[in-house]
């Protein structure tokens, strides 16, 4: 079945393919599909250069917390153009990084109080691998070297993030740059037996990952997964059980538990942070995407005083942590995420995230009897539809059909920008997105849902 692409182009994309190499991207495919020459971004919306309008459903990768250019935002980051632009943080600080820092510990979950600049949700697992293993090897425990990931999971990919991810077409390609983690069993709720419930499918697993730790503690120095949802393996969600029980066991073999928060963070799953569903604080917490508000690129990663102490000693010593770059803790990246932080305290926003939750919830939920349509899931302001080829047995469409792809093709003949992860459909606006345009976004994921699998 051969793949129709919108009629349209624009010089810029013209200009662009002659030059520019994309991300995660078969530059080949742009010869049928569309590359798409945004000159303006408002709010939910984005516009092209023939004036063309598209509903961001992803929130231009889960960046964009607020919609595009939050007046708030952008004022606060055209205030600070006119004070520093950048410095750099080795031997020198400054109000935006120590403010943010400060706003941090105040938000997250509790013992949380050290802050680690990085530029990105990759360089920010890269920060809290290596300071786990630092911090064990200046307890005189070098050989704790390796780390546990679940299945499926997505880290990142740069060289140590992509080692602690499960996603088969990376790590087939990269393998031989890659250390090997120790996998873990997902609780995505979705492998869960008939009749099973995710909270016990959850328990079950923490069953697994014991058996592990009990060959492997001795050699383990962290345990690192998404919390709630492991976004770009799938859309994989699970029980909050399952993070309750992961700490209980971090504590027992005295491991390490990171929470890779990047996307989930910031309210996407209900609660600021998915691991306040669980009420557990980890001994390393990762964010970024919507730390500024989709503006600039920063990542934080959160340790606690404990940890910090394991690398505070005389220069002699040679205990120092030894992670850097030439951007750390940017002024107006943190000037930009100081408001975002700003506007979660001064609105309601997790107040009408929950109001918007229920209405994507319920424009959903017809979709569960499509014959097509294996799973719909939701945590927050997360959504997902698994297209599958039989209903029934779950069996899955032939990659090579890129039936996710047909869906993303009619969104863009409807104005909507919805890029599906494989199979699955997914959905994570931003947070300033309307009834009626989440009602606008369900139709046209709808009627393409019924063109792919027809």
């Amino acid at each position: 079945m051969s793949i129709a692409s919108p009629p349209f182009a624009s010089p810029l994309a013209t200009r662009d393919l002659a030059v520019v190499w994309h991300p995660c991207t078969q530059m080949h495919d742009h010869e049928s599909v569309p590359m798409l020459a945004i000159a303006q971004a408002q709010g939910a919306w984005l516009t092209d250069t023939a004036g063309r309008r598209y509903l961001d459903a992803v929130s231009s990768w889960w960046t964009c917390l607020f919609g595009h250019r939050h007046p708030r935002i952008v004022a606060a980051l055209k205030d600070q153009l006119d004070r520093i632009d950048h410095v750099m943080l080795a031997g020198m600080t400054h109000e935006p990084a120590v403010a943010l820092a400060e706003q941090l510990v105040k938000a997250t979950p509790a013992d949380l109080d050290r802050v680690f600049y990085a530029d990105n949700g990759s360089g920010a697992v890269e920060v809290a691998l290596k300071m786990s293993f630092h911090y064990w090897r200046n307890h005189g425990q070098p050989l704790r070297q390796r780390f546990v990931a679940l299945g499926g999971s997505y880290h990142g990919e740069t060289i140590g993030a992509l080692s602690v991810t499960d996603v088969e077409l990376y790590r087939s390609t990269y393998s031989p740059l890659l250390f090997e983690p120790l996998l873990a069993p997902s609780p995505d709720a979705y492998l869960r037996e008939p009749g099973e419930t995710p909270e016990a499918f959850a328990l079950r697993r923490l069953g697994d990952l014991r058996e592990l730790l009990d060959r492997h503690a001795n050699d383990v120095a962290a345990v690192i997964v998404e919390p709630l949802v492991q976004c770009a393996g799938g859309m994989r969600m699970y029980h909050p059980a399952y993070l309750r029980g992961l700490r209980q066991l971090c504590d027992e073999f005295a491991v390490h538990l990171i929470a890779d928060e990047i996307a989930v963070g910031f309210g996407r799953t209900g609660t600021l942070f998915a691991c306040e569903q669980a009420a557990i604080s980890p001994d390393f917490l990762c964010l970024s995407k919507g730390l500024t508000g989709g503006t600039l690129p920063l990542s934080a990663v959160m340790t606690t005083a404990e940890i910090h102490a394991a690398f505070y000693a005389e220069y002699a010593s040679g205990k120092a942590f030894l992670h850097s770059h030439s951007y750390t803790g940017n002024p107006i990246a943190c000037r930009a995420a100081l408001e975002t932080m700003a506007i979660f305290t001064d609105e309601p926003v997790l107040e009408r995230n929950r109001a918007l939750s229920a209405h994507l919830a319920q424009r959903l939920a017809p979709l569960a009897d499509h014959p097509h349509v294996a799973d719909v899931r939701q945590s927050g302001m997360i959504a997902a539809v698994e297209l599958v080829r039989d209903k029934a047995t779950r069996a899955a469409y032939p990659s090579d059909e890129r039936r996710g792809l047909r869906v993303y093709l009619h969104g863009l003949e409807r104005g909507a920008i919805l890029r599906p992860l494989g199979n699955v459909i997914y959905f994570m606006p931003p947070y300033c997105i309307t009834p009626e345009e989440i009602d606008f976004m369900v139709e046209v994921a709808s009627e393409g849902i019924d063109r792919a699998c027809a």
